[in-house]
């Protein structure tokens, strides 16, 4: 198992919009859960107490140094001389792996806005990552490689949420695939809060992709 006793994890109460983060311990495992002290918060040092029902993204490290999340769920609590949580786990064939500290790039056909030079395209992007998109081209390309443009990215979320990232990326360059021509972008000095919010959206599409 990839998750054990003793390991350290980072909960991201990521249905809010500060995207809190804190910081626990498993102290004990059981089929389908863990059992962690009760969490605090990264900055403040303060103790969280999350409600039963409470849906979180949860972040570890194995001891190969590889970096792992999977969503979970507050769903009681214990006391054996310390004060635990009950959270639900996913099993290791549910985790997803993440790349230094960005999930993977996903296929997502998601609209985005381009604006260029005062001019707005509508696109549809091919693929996303906290790094970048990939845009697929009009015949008239609306921008050239090295440009920098703004962006509007539109994220629907599992709950209904829509979030919308604005950012100004860079044209790495204009290639074709299967007779289209796609634009890779990179963003540039991406806020955190929105690198946080594709990072979400890309941990999602990934789970939802997986679960099919």
């Amino acid at each position: 198992m990839l998750l054990s006793i003793g390991t350290i994890i980072v909960i991201d109460t990521d249905f809010t919009k500060d995207s809190e983060k804190y910081k626990s311990k498993v102290v004990d495992m059981g089929d389908g859960f863990v059992m962690v002290d009760y969490p605090t918060h990264i900055k403040t040092g303060k103790t969280a107490f999350f409600l039963d029902g409470t849906q979180l993204l949860v972040s570890f490290v194995d001891d190969l140094k590889m970096s792992y999340a999977f969503r979970t769920e507050v769903n009681g609590r214990l006391n054996k001389g310390i004060p635990m949580l009950r959270l639900t786990y996913p099993g290791d064939e549910q985790l997803i792996k993440i790349q230094r500290r960005e999930f993977v790039r996903v296929e997502t056909a998601l609209d985005i806005a381009v604006e260029n030079n005062g001019k707005i395209s509508r696109l549809v992007a091919e693929d996303l990552s906290a790094g970048g998109v990939a845009l697929n081209l009009p015949a008239r390309v609306p921008f050239e490689a090295e440009d920098i443009v703004n962006l509007t990215i539109v994220l629907p979320f599992m709950n209904k949420e829509i979030k919308y990232v604005k950012v100004n990326a860079r044209t790495i360059r204009i290639w074709e695939k299967g007779g289209r021509k796609i634009a890779s972008l990179q963003f540039e000095n991406i806020e955190p809060m929105d690198s946080q919010s594709i990072i979400r959206f890309c941990f999602e599409r990934q789970l939802k992709m997986r679960n099919r």
